[in-house]
């Protein structure tokens, strides 16, 4: 086998339709043993960092939901105030079913800090009033 055969088994080529902004351009990646060796498609900056960190360090916005005792609504939505690692989305989402708020919760309050060890905090999206 020549060199350029095996350099062709080695690279790879992968496809990302970038959420960055509404344009959602169709991103291919090169990569070779790992790395990235060519990002093409991209109208704005934007598109090759979302892939480059989409490759390197994937991370998502949580939303949830979050017990509420004595309020007016049983529940509060609440979301990662950042994204957090990929990886950690199960736990966090575990930490989150272990909690139940005493009413009033207000839209921003912090309802868990440095969830799962992330540096990031869980607030708050709306507030619950407490029944009178």
């Amino acid at each position: 086998m020549g060199n350029q055969e095996m350099e062709k088994k080695s690279a790879e080529k992968r496809e990302f339709v970038c959420i960055r902004c509404p344009l959602g351009c169709n991103i291919s990646v090169e990569m070779e043993q790992n790395e990235i060796r060519g990002i093409t498609g991209n109208t704005c900056p934007r598109g090759a960092d979302y892939v480059t960190k989409e490759l390197t360090d994937p991370r998502r916005i949580v939303t949830s939901l979050v017990r509420v005792t004595g309020g007016e609504l049983p529940t509060v939505s609440v979301k990662t105030a950042s994204d957090i690692p990929k990886a950690k989305i199960q736990d966090c989402i575990l930490a989150l079913k272990e909690i139940d708020l005493q009413a009033p919760v207000h839209m921003g309050d912090i309802v868990v800090e440095n969830v799962c060890g992330c540096g990031v905090n869980i607030i708050a999206t709306r507030t619950v009033n407490a029944i009178s």
